[in-house]
Order: structure tokens, then sequence, then C-alpha cells
């Protein structure tokens, strides 16, 4: 009894990556924690002693971390083989939890610290996938803990990784919420189920027919479809343009100081050519523009509202370069690193307590905006615009001041911009005095508009955001004459809106509730990668010829499948279940019931997409060059080399895969495979890389059991084959 008495207890503490971990346990040991290796390599162990709030007794921490996901959903084994399985059986068919990565053995390392613990604290990202790893981990120890209950089970909340947010978040411990983690597994299963049942079926049928897709996977998502459509739509439109001609009358005028001023006339354009002439005549020979009335008033350039993750995205994307994934990455790095809060979040205002003044002081001593942050403590803090509170997370703050010579390039861009932006929030608005002086010349009205600087507030610190001096103009007071320089009828075009550049794209899908802060990124560069979209000169998505041709045949068969309505219904479906308001199993058994009825329509429908594809691509008969001869007609199948690369005998009207690692195929000494006659190819991946030699009829389909599709003929066990195993093996491993 007395040595139960006083065992010290031991808190197991989890975070959502091993640097992570490494960073909350030198704040809370104060740097007197001991390390070690987990032993699955990923991991570490940091262990020390210490009071324990919630219960105020000295206790044992061990802190480790896994590397994002534990699990992750998928269907079992037999439902993963496309020949054999109806896609239509994957709306129903049973799902399974794996682990997310394999080798890193992540839940018996979980289990393995955890034994014999008394308490576990979750220091997992404060959103809803951080939830949902929560209780992976749970799930995980639940066999290795003594007791896992709601007195020993607690969720740490933070925004930022700074000793005073860590310490904050250790005394006041509250519970993980189990509806933000259920609604992102309803998320994960519909995305597979649906996802995996479109692809499969138009994968399958589009790659059996046509060779020259270049695109190894025909997929469909319910984000990334309707993501793909707003492109193509921006596309149509922008071919379905016809310009229509137009004229504009200009005139050039000289102020007394010899300065050029050109004047907007105030009828803008005319459609008219015979009119915008005879309005041309009535100016055209005058000397004189007289200034009929001058009208100066003080407006305000509104300053930013609080920086959230998409108007990050979009900035990086329209100002700095990056595409949103790319920008996410630094962010997150950055984040890691303490230098900013954390960077998924929807708010766009700060909390009242929030210490805004604690934040500007610490940039104080930076050379590039230092002095700005002594003016702003010197003449205080302007009082922030209202903006949207979302209650996940503050919005994107720096934490720590760093210099331009500490961070690279991109990563420096990126802080740069996240510093300007928070005391562009805390700054003034900037006014300015608009003076607009409309003119005379001949029996036409003209306008001269100007901006002249009173207060640059908050655009002293966001530069790109200031107004130039060129928009000033010249003192111009009513009944000043003018003398007229230049007249003359300019002819013009009206002109489609350009393709959509990523920030357009992510304000679209913000919009129409298509993703979430946390995959937009993912979506776009998803509809990059699967050669739908290419990224052109100024970060814009223009579709490629499958891409539109995916979409229109979408728009053909049914609506729905592409327009952002019906991702955004669901999406608020699935935040009714983040926030308790709504059944997990009702949701999802009523979602997918829904798009199994549209899958069944769709591939009823198939027949109009096809036609589509006739008229864009080339059919698998005519495209490749002969290569090798075929084991059961004996004539020549053709090589297709467009993604996926695939054998397609044109008699059989079959196609065989093949390697698709970079390297060149050539025919075996005209050797044939004793099982089926097919001609042997040789795969060579170069002078670093793996060579082997395969039947194609066997790759695609193995003769033995226990060998895996894809296996060439070395791993082949015919008794005689002198290409097999039996033939060319050494010795058993």
């Amino acid at each position: 009894h007395f040595y139960k008495r006083f065992i010290m207890k031991g808190v197991l503490m989890v975070a959502e990556k091993p640097s992570l971990a490494q960073s909350i346990s030198t704040i809370l040991s104060n740097k007197k924690c001991d390390y070690r290796k987990g032993f699955n390599g990923a991991c570490s162990v940091n262990e020390w002693q210490g009071k324990f709030p919630p219960t105020g007794e000295v206790v044992k921490y061990k802190m480790t971390s896994v590397c994002g996901h534990v699990m992750s959903i998928d269907f079992p084994g037999k439902f993963n083989n496309w020949d054999k399985v109806d896609p239509v059986e994957l709306f129903s068919c049973p799902t399974e939890k794996k682990e997310a990565t394999a080798k890193l053995k992540m839940p018996a390392f979980l289990a393995a610290e955890a034994k014999g613990c008394d308490y576990i604290v979750l220091w997992l990202d404060c959103d809803k996938e951080g939830e949902n790893i929560c209780f992976e981990v749970l799930d995980a120890v639940r066999s290795s803990m003594r007791r896992q209950d709601r007195n020993t089970v607690f969720r740490a909340k933070f925004s930022s990784i700074t000793d005073k947010d860590i310490v904050a978040a250790m005394n006041h411990l509250g519970e993980p919420d189990e509806n933000q983690s259920r609604s992102v597994d309803a998320r994960q299963e519909l995305d597979l189920r649906i996802g995996c049942a479109f692809t499969r079926f138009q994968t399958r049928f589009f790659q059996g027919k046509y060779g020259d897709l270049d695109s190894s996977l025909i997929s469909y998502g319910p984000c990334q479809t309707p993501t793909l459509g707003f492109c193509v739509d921006r596309h149509d439109t922008i071919q379905t343009h016809k310009p229509e001609p137009y004229w504009v009358l200009q005139v050039s005028v000289d102020t007394k100081d010899e300065k050029r001023l050109n004047l907007e006339w105030e009828r803008i354009r005319c459609f008219d050519r015979e009119v915008a002439v005879m309005f041309l005549q009535t100016v055209k020979g005058q000397t004189e523009a007289k200034v009929i009335s001058v009208t100066t008033k003080e407006k305000q350039k509104e300053k930013p509202l609080a920086l959230n993750t998409v108007e990050l995205m979009r900035v990086a994307s329209s100002g700095l370069g990056m595409g949103p994934q790319h920008a996410m990455s630094i962010a997150e790095k950055l984040y890691l690193q303490g230098y900013i809060s954390y960077p998924r979040t929807e708010s766009t205002q700060y909390a009242d307590s929030f210490d805004l003044k604690d934040v500007v002081r610490q940039q104080q001593h930076n050379s590039d905006w230092g002095d700005i942050c002594k003016e702003l403590l010197a003449g205080g803090l302007a009082k922030q615009r209202k903006g949207h509170d979302a209650g996940d997370h503050p919005p994107i703050t720096p934490c720590r001041a760093v210099g331009r010579g500490e961070l690279d390039g991109e990563t420096w861009k990126l802080y740069d911009f996240i510093v300007r932006h928070f005391l562009g929030t805390v700054s003034s608005n900037c006014k300015y005095d608009q003076t607009v002086a409309t003119m005379m010349c001949g029996e036409e009205k003209f306008i001269l508009t100007g901006k002249k600087v009173t207060e640059p507030g908050f655009t002293g610190v966001m530069t790109w955001q200031a107004i130039p001096a060129e928009e000033s103009i010249p003192q111009l007071n009513q009944g000043d004459r003018l003398a007229v320089k230049d007249v003359r009828l300019v002819d013009r075009q009206t002109s489609p809106p350009g393709y959509l550049t990523e920030s357009d794209l992510i304000t679209l899908m913000e919009k129409h509730g298509v993703g979430t802060d946390a995959s937009i990124p993912v979506h776009i560069n998803n509809i990059c990668t699967r050669n739908y979209c290419t990224v052109e000169a100024g970060r814009k998505l223009v579709p490629t010829s499958l891409g539109i041709v995916l979409v229109h045949g979408y728009l053909k068969i049914d609506p729905d499948l592409v327009k952002p309505t019906m991702r955004g219904a669901v999406e608020k479906q699935l935040d009714l279940i983040a926030q308790g308001k709504a059944n997990f199993e009702s949701v999802l058994s009523h979602t997918l019931e829904v798009f199994k009825l549209k899958f069944l329509y769709f591939v009823k429908g198939i027949t109009g997409m096809d036609q589509l594809f006739e008229v864009s691509f080339s059919s698998l008969a005519d495209s490749g060059r002969p290569f090798s001869r075929c084991g059961k007609c004996r004539r020549f199948m053709k090589l297709v080399e467009a993604k996926p690369k695939r054998l397609f005998c044109p008699t059989c009207d079959e196609t065989y895969n093949v390697p698709q690692q970079n390297g060149a195929l050539k025919l075996h000494q005209e050797l044939k495979c004793p099982l089926d006659d097919f001609e042997l190819v040789y795969f060579s991946a170069g002078a670093k890389g793996k060579s082997f030699v395969f039947c194609p009829f066997c790759f695609s389909n193995p003769p033995f059991p226990g060998m895996s599709g894809g296996s060439n003929c070395s791993s082949c066990i015919h008794p005689t084959c002198m290409h097999g195993v039996n033939s060319l093996g050494v010795s058993g491993c």
C-alpha cells in the first residue's frame, strides 16, 4: 500500500508532428527534458517531471508525437480489384481503418509509450482534422493505459507555439470534441466511396477506348470536380465571347506650366461609329477646354480585415507568385518554428482580450518596419475593423520577430507579408482627397480625376496598396482654360474576362462552400497534377482538352455532378455534424443514396460524354506504334506512349499494362512466354534504375497463386521457363 501510494503517475502527451513535440517539451520542461528516439525511427520521446495542473500532483511526463493521421479509411482488399468489383458496390460495401503509413508502425508505437500511463494530454492541431487524430490516438492507446475516461483524457487548445500560449493551454486543459471528429469521418467516407466509384468507372471506360488522354487516372472528386467546373465555366465564357467594336473620344490638354493631362470622355464610349465621328467633329476644331466645375471630397481607403487562411492563399498567389499549396506548406513551417500563429483559421477579427500591443512591441526592433511599430505604439493602435470571429483560432499573427537574413527567400516573403498585414490591421485607414474637374471642349464634357494622399495610414506599411503620386493632378479652378493639344477617335473592341487566377478560384470556392480552408489548396493542386488544368503566366488556370471534355460531359449527363451547389449542401450537413446538430449515420446514408442514384444515371448516360471524347481524342486503334506480337492473334500490338503507357491489340481489342516508371521498352530477343505465346519485353530504367524482362499478358494477369499484378519473369515459378525463378534463381533468400 505504501508503494502504491507514492508511485509517481505517468502522463503521455501527443503532438501532431515531431518538431511540435520538441518545441512543447522544451517550453513545459524549461529545457530540462531527457530525449530518446522512438522505436519507429520517426518520432522522439521527451521525458521530465513536473506538476500536473488538473490534479496538482507531481508526475512523470512523456511527450511524443504522431506524423499526421494515424489511420486512414479504405476498402477491404477484395474490393480494391478494379476488374472484379462493380463500382456501384463501393457505395454500400464495408470499409475499414488501415494504418495511414504502415512502415511507421504508429499504433504499436503509441501503445508501447502509453503502457502504464494514468493520463493522456492531446496536443494535436486545433481544427477538425486535429480532433479526428485525437480519437485515432485514443483508440491506439486504449488497451495500454491504466484507465481511459473523462477524468484521464485531456485536450490542449492552443494557437501558437509561444511560451505564453503553451503554458496557458497546459493550465486550461479541456476535452476532445467527438462531434468534430465524426464530421471528418463522414467527409472521409463520402469522398472515398463517391470518388472511387466514379473514378474507377470513367477511368476504365475511357482508357479502354482512347490513346492520347495523357492522364493515368480520370478522377472524379466531390470537391475536385466542381473546382475544375469553375475553370471550365470561365473558359467557356471566353470562347463564346463575341467582340463588339466601340469608339472612344480622347482629348489631351496642357496646363499653364505645360503639364500634359489626358481627359476622360463623360460618355465613356460609343458603339455607333457614325455617331462617334459626329462627336469628334464638334470637338476637333477647338483650341481650348474650359473648366466648368471642380469638386474635392475627402475619402478613405479601408484598411484590411485581420488575416485568415483564404486571404493568405489569395495574396500568396496573386502578389507573391506562390501556389496555394506551396504557400500553406511555408506557413506551416513558420508556425512550427514559432514565428506565426496557427495558419488554418476562418477568423478575421481578434478577440477583445487579444493583446495587440504586445505583438507590435515584439516587432519594434526590426529594420524593415521597426519605425512604423514605434509610431503605432507612441500614437496608439487604431481600432480593428469588424470581421468574423469563428471561435476556432485567432487570425494569422506574427508571434516572434525574425530578421530578413534568418529566413530563406520565399519564407521571408510570406513572413514579411504576414507582419505587414498585421500592422496594417492596427493602423488607421488611408485618407485622401479626390478631386474631380469637369471641362467643356466644344459641346462635349470631359472629366479629370485625381487623388492626393493626406494621411497614408495602413498603406505606409502595406506599400503595395499605396496610392501612387502619379494619380495626383495640378491645382485647377473653375473658369481655367487649358490648351487642347490632341483630339482623336480611338477604335476598340469589347474583350472577354481573363482565365481564372488561383486567387479568383479560391474566392469562388469559398463563396460556394466547396472545400475547407485546409482542403482548398489540395483540390487546386489535384486539378493541375491530373492534367485537367495548366498554370500559365500570372498564375492563371487554363483547362486542358481533357478537363474541358470531362466538365462538358458532366453538364450533358447531370449538371449536379459539377455544379458547386450539391457539394455546398453536403458541407453544410458536415458542419451540422461538427456542431452536434445532425446525426452522423443519417447524413452519411442520405448523401450516399443520392450519389448512388446519380452514379447509376451517369453510367446509363455515359455515351453522351463519350461522343464529346470522340471529337477530342484519338481511339486506341489510331494511337501508338506497332511494337510486339499478341499471343492470341499473332498480330502486332501497339505501344501507346501517352499516360498511362500500355500495349493495345487492335485485333483482339484488349489492353495490357506495362511498367509506368520512366524507362525504355524494347523487344527481348524476339523470345516468347511459354505460357501464352506473347513476345517478351525488356524494360530498362537506365544505369541506376531497375531493369527486367516481363510478359505483357502475365504482367496484367498473374499466372500463378502468390504472384501479384506487375510481376516480372524473374518472379515467375513456371517449372521449365528459362526466364523464371527456377532457372535464374541462385538460392532462397
